[in-house]
């Protein structure tokens, strides 16, 4: 009976055998093609992950220019844009790393002039780093270094209106409360908790401080803020002139009034000021009226003064429209003023 047994169950052994290593074979190819596609996928998402980490962010900015000015020694009209990219991160949480990138083609009065200009980057070309900086906590203060980086990047100021040509900027006082570096920076700010801040830091041009190579530029801010109003006083040395500088903004119902005044030391005492109003709601957008001197006049220098007014109206998150208008008074009966209309539409994403 065994025999016959083994007899009945040879063939299905043989069968079943055969049955099993064809399986085998195609399963055997199957699991190693998966284990090559899972390798692909981790090599990939090691890649990804290194890319970007989850703090980092990106940001990107578009201007585009378009402008006329009408009077002195040219009468033009000119198209300009600037493209921005600024990247942050953290690595505790508590600190940042920001990286500025940026490129250009602004040209003439509209783009680049150091009083009618909006201040535009020029030169075309490539992208360029235009300002690294780290900032960290140090105790209750904020430290910065970086190149490229402001001194006043740590500093609060008191200016609450929105410039649309860059000599109103920082309501005047671009040489103190606005205080600028083009080298290496070291800053450091605190901030009370009754609202007063305080603020300072030296920069070097070029990169190296506290060397006979560079100019040393050290600057310090005082600035208070409460609910509807402000103050900011400032100073600043560049080796060659010492500069004091005070702006302040107060707001009301309906407005903010902004003010600026600045005097710079070269030897002989030079002064200027800035006043205007920001109306928050007007229609969908804002309106920003200002004047202000054109510089810091020497007592008995004939001064200059400069006007202007633009409107704010974003079109989306990501678009707003701004049209501005300025008038540039000449310095004497052979300088003519100088009149400007540009409009001024930026992208954000």
């Amino acid at each position: 009976m065994a025999p016959a047994t083994l007899g009945l169950l040879a063939p299905m052994s043989a069968s079943a055998n055969e049955v099993t290593i064809n399986d085998f074979n195609a399963a055997e190819e199957i699991a190693v093609t998966n284990s090559r596609v899972d390798g692909l996928e981790t090599r990939f998402n090691d890649l990804e992950a290194g890319s970007f980490s989850e703090t980092t962010t990106a940001s990107f900015g578009v201007d585009f220019l378009v402008g006329a000015t009408d009077g002195a020694t040219s009468e033009a009209t000119s198209f300009s844009y600037q493209f921005g990219i600024g990247l942050e991160t953290s690595f505790t949480g508590e600190d940042s790393l920001s990286i500025a990138i940026d490129s250009g083609d602004a040209v003439g009065d509209i783009g680049t002039g150091t009083t009618t200009g909006l201040n535009f980057d020029s030169g075309g070309g490539p992208l360029t780093v235009d300002g690294v900086a780290y900032t960290f906590p140090l105790g209750g203060a904020t430290v910065l270094v970086g190149d490229q980086t402001d001194v006043s990047a740590v500093y609060s100021g008191a200016c609450a209106y929105s410039a649309f040509t860059d000599y109103m900027g920082n309501c005047g006082t671009g040489n103190t409360v606005g205080l600028g570096g083009k080298g290496v920076t070291a800053a450091m700010s605190y901030a009370f908790d009754s609202g007063f801040s305080l603020a300072g830091g030296i920069s070097s041009e070029p990169a190296q401080i506290l060397t006979n190579a560079g100019t040393d530029i050290y600057g310090i801010e005082a600035a208070y803020s409460a609910d509807s109003y402000g103050v900011a006083v400032a100073y600043a040395d560049n080796e060659a002139s010492t500069a004091w500088g005070i702006n302040g903004y107060y707001a009301f119902d309906f407005a903010t009034l902004s003010v600026g005044v600045e005097s710079v030391d070269t030897g002989t005492t030079a002064e200027g000021f800035f006043v205007g109003l920001s109306f928050p709601e007007v229609g969908a957008g804002s309106l920003d009226i200002g004047m202000g001197t054109t510089a810091n006049f020497a007592d008995g220098a004939t001064e200059t003064y400069m006007y202007e007014a633009s409107y704010s109206y974003p079109l989306n998150d990501g678009m707003t429209i701004t049209p501005g208008v300025f008038i540039t008074e000449g310095a004497g009966p052979s300088d003519a003023d100088v009149t400007g209309v540009a409009v001024k539409t930026s992208f954000s994403f």
